[in-house]
């Protein structure tokens, strides 16, 4: 008999992977164990690193909508291209709905952490943006013959790292 109590989750370190950390001028906040696909997560992430913070916050709002494509740079096979990506060679892309509305509720919470430090959120960048795989969540998968198989859960834990500039 398989137990949901056997390895549910895998214990992690919860630090952050972002080098040259600044805390006078950069602010940060995490998302851990979110249930969302880790590889669309990986491409929304790289999407919005080096953006304003209010650009990447509409791009996410657009993308939760599936009014804006993110493109696809890694994790793309079978991935369909996209006209308004630009139409350059490659330019796959797709929607990720429930990954961009957990990276923009990572995104507000590095926003309100900013705020809280006394920096001016008109002048933040998105410095750091990565997604890694945290534990998983096994799943029973009913067979033939009175038979089961295991499937995982992947879960995915998100960093965001805003930093503010110069103007």
């Amino acid at each position: 008999m398989f137990h949901l109590s056997r390895g549910l989750l895998k214990l992690t370190k919860s630090g952050y992977s972002i080098e040259n950390y600044d805390p006078t001028t950069m602010a940060l906040a995490s998302g851990r164990d979110l249930r969302v696909s880790f590889k669309k997560t990986v491409n929304v992430c790289r999407a919005i690193k080096g953006m304003r913070l209010e650009v990447a916050k509409e791009f996410l709002r657009g993308v939760a909508q599936e009014k804006i494509p993110v493109a696809f740079t890694k994790y793309r096979k079978k991935v369909g291209h996209k006209r308004s990506l630009g139409g350059v060679s490659g330019a796959a892309g797709r929607y990720p709905v429930l990954s961009a509305k957990a990276v923009l509720k990572v995104l507000e919470n590095a926003e309100n952490n900013a705020s809280k430090k006394g920096l001016d959120t008109s002048r933040l960048v998105v410095y750091h943006a990565a997604a890694q795989k945290a534990g998983f969540i096994p799943r029973v998968y009913p067979r033939a013959f009175g038979r089961i198989d295991i499937k995982h859960r992947v879960l995915t834990h998100v960093e965001i790292g805003l930093k503010q500039i110069e103007e």
